[in-house]
């Protein structure tokens, strides 16, 4: 199995006075079955680059959950942790696969606009992936509808919404669906993660 640093969501527990990192775990199972090690990183920016250099990792991965600090989400640490996980990647050459949130975060890196879109949260949606029909949960109040010259856009919703998108020079990747949260998992979400990240 290859090894992928995953991010993780930040949980607030206010009657204990915690912040919890947290992750899926039927994410590290999907990315199991895709032939993935995924390790948590916690969201401690400071101490990414000590795990990078410790696991050499094959790639990244960035999990869902959470708004963008600047979207009035409340885990800036959670921004910067994977700011640095994207940072090491690229200046690695390491390819990176981003969920929902993690594709709002790499879009957002890259000066792409994110708005406030309606009728995207508990829902589905058909669409074409490089021109295969896929049909995608949908669980995000944020996205793009529209990309610089920086990205591709390889999935739309019939709204507009970008829903996939890859980096045109660097192997970054990005899908607003969750695969992990499928009742079973996707053939074409198994390909996409392994085509993506080799």
């Amino acid at each position: 199995m290859k090894t992928v640093l995953l991010s993780q969501r930040v949980d607030i527990l206010a009657s204990r006075g915690e912040r919890r990192d947290a992750v899926d775990q039927r994410l590290v199972v999907w990315l199991a079955e895709c032939g993935y090690l995924a390790v948590p990183v916690p969201n401690q920016p400071e101490r990414v680059a000590l795990y990078w250099d410790r696991l050499r990792p094959h790639g990244v991965v960035l999990s869902g959950g959470n708004d963008l600090a600047s979207l009035g989400g409340d885990a800036p640490e959670r921004d910067r942790t994977e700011q640095e996980l994207l940072r090491l990647a690229q200046v690695s050459g390491r390819p990176l696969f981003a969920l929902c949130r993690g594709m709002q975060l790499l879009l957002d890196s890259f000066g792409v606009p994110l708005e406030r879109v309606e009728g995207h949260v508990a829902s589905r949606h058909d669409l074409l992936l490089d021109g295969i029909p896929h049909q995608v949960n949908s669980f995000h109040s944020w996205a793009a509808r529209e990309v610089n010259e920086q990205f591709v856009v390889r999935a739309r919703s019939a709204d507009g919404v970008v829903e996939a998108v890859r980096h045109a020079h660097l192997p970054l990747y990005g899908v607003m669906w969750h695969p992990e949260r499928e009742a079973e998992f996707n053939v074409l979400d198994r390909q996409l993660l392994v085509d993506s990240l080799g």
